[in-house]
């Protein structure tokens, strides 16, 4: 299916949004992004975004003044603690339990090649 060269009707605020979703709005939609799509993607791209129009008129029936906006269902807070430095590790202990060392520093094998 081509796109028509005229731009067809977007779905607007009236009731009828998932009837505004076309054939010939995915293909044109399609052909402003580049996209090419065969005749079944179409229909298919046709009926999952008439779901979607559906779904954010339904959303915006309830989304009104006295809701407020939220990103996310539950409140977040982020936990934060305090940064005190605390008891740490010797040299020695730190390497106790590692397989190599030179005595100051972990030992470990080469993972890159020999071009870095």
């Amino acid at each position: 299916m081509s796109p028509s060269t005229d731009s067809p009707p977007v779905a607007g605020s009236s009731g009828a949004a998932h009837e505004a979703i076309t054939t010939d709005v995915v293909a044109h939609l399609a052909n402003l992004a580049r996209i090419a799509l065969t005749a079944e993607e179409i229909q298919t791209l046709t009926g999952e975004l008439g779901a979607i129009v559906d779904s954010v008129a339904k959303v915006s029936e309830v989304a009104t003044p006295d809701v407020p906006a939220t990103s996310h269902p539950i409140p977040l807070v982020n936990v934060f603690r305090p940064d005190v430095a605390g008891p740490t590790l010797t040299t020695a202990e730190a390497l106790a339990g590692a397989p190599e060392h030179d005595g100051s520093r972990f030992k470990v094998s080469a993972i890159l090649g020999e071009e870095q």
